[in-house]
């Protein structure tokens, strides 16, 4: 048995590094990801670093105190002063970023949801904040009370923790969920020419008439596909790694933030990796197992891309956190394991459930796809 997988294996990668597409689809296809890290930190970095003066231009329907003028010329606001219809009109056309409207002692800000608005928004926040101090100030000093016993009543210090930032856990998982997507795309074009492929061209006939029991040839198509999947992962991860160090230093949204993974997070991300690229390389076998033609084949495995992209990804937009039940569930599991690995929390029972069910799908997959070898309906159509 061990010979006859290990020529069936020898046999399908020599075919694999022969065939440019396969090649293409192994090593190309991880290139992507420095770009998205990169990408996606630079675009960041942009919206963080907008300059004052794309949000700046105030408008107010009233006349400014020459106080307040003090504190627009200290936070560098550009104002301008008009009726509340003029303004109106006036932010509608983009020629000014918000508005402010007064009726007696209220003060409303009009604007959007738009970033420039929000922006501009956080700018006049803080000066309506100087303005008020200044009022209380002034008003306490007028009645001779001590401004100083009056505000500064209590004394507030902050002692937070410094973690992980919003931009690096976004940069990171979805550099995993692209590692994932990348893995997949890897697996489906071998897959569909050791299986459906070899109908096609009809050499699967000559290959059953060795004498070579179907489990044999399967577990040999198997490995041969899952060894493809995990070198695409592996390059990915290593140039995630690399393109996540060049991030942290070129970018100042990372600033004091240490985007690598500890030695002990790497390896368990290689395990969730490997394990991953066994599952869905048995997955792929499946599915283009059934297919008589590869176009057929391909056209069956397209939506596999999407259901191990979008589980992860929703998981991570929404919040989901692992559990017992969750590290079981195929796709989930491993994005919410990576999750947990990259924040430093390795809990080893989610890990061994994921390994678990893994193990079991891929033993189920490998059953059904032994059977299909030995019904001549589904290999000869």
């Amino acid at each position: 048995m061990k010979n006859n997988v290990w020529n069936i294996l020898k046999k399908e990668l020599r075919e694999m590094f022969r065939d440019k597409k396969s090649l293409a689809m192994m090593l190309v296809i991880p290139i992507f990801i420095p770009l998205l890290i990169i990408g996606m930190s630079a675009l960041f970095e942009s919206e963080m670093s907008m300059p004052i003066t794309d949000y700046n231009t105030i408008g107010f329907n009233y006349e400014l105190t020459q106080a307040e003028e003090s504190i627009i010329s200290e936070l560098d606001i550009n104002p301008v002063i008009d009726t509340e219809a003029n303004l109106e009109e006036k932010f509608q056309n983009g020629e000014i970023d918000l508005y402010v409207t007064k009726e007696e002692n209220i003060y409303t800000i009009n604007g959007d949801d738009s970033d420039t608005s929000t922006y501009a928004s956080n700018l006049v926040e803080n000066y309506f904040n100087a303005y008020k101090n200044y009022l209380q100030t002034d008003y306490l000093a007028n009645h001779n009370i001590n401004p100083d016993e009056v505000l500064n009543m209590i004394v507030l210090e902050e002692n937070i923790k410094t973690e992980d930032n919003f931009f690096s856990s976004y940069v990171i998982n979805y550099a995993f969920l692209f590692i994932i997507m990348a893995i997949t795309v890897s697996a489906t074009y071998p897959a569909t020419d050791a299986t459906a492929g070899e109908k096609e061209r009809g050499t699967l006939e000559t290959l059953l008439t060795f004498p070579i029991k179907s489990r044999d040839i399967i577990i040999g198509k198997f490995l041969s596909v899952t060894l493809s999947s995990i070198i695409t992962g592996m390059l990915s991860l290593l140039l995630a790694i690399i393109s996540l160090k060049i991030a942290n230093n070129m970018f100042t949204i990372y600033e004091g933030v240490n985007l690598m993974l500890p030695l002990s997070s790497l390896i368990f991300a290689i395990v969730v990796i490997i394990a991953y690229s066994f599952l869905i390389s048995g997955l792929c076998i499946a599915i283009a197992s059934k297919s008589a033609t590869f176009k057929e084949a391909q056209s069956a495995l397209t939506p596999l891309t999407f259901i191990s992209f979008f589980p992860g990804m929703i998981a991570f937009m929404i919040g989901i956190t692992t559990t017992n039940l969750y590290a079981c569930i195929p796709f989930l599991n491993y994005t919410l394991i990576f999750t947990d690995i990259t924040s430093g929390n390795i809990n080893y029972i989610h890990i061994f459930l994921m390994l678990l069910s893994t193990m079991i799908i891929i033993a189920v997959i490998l059953k059904i796809i032994i059977k299909q070898y030995k019904s001549e309906r589904v290999l000869f159509g």
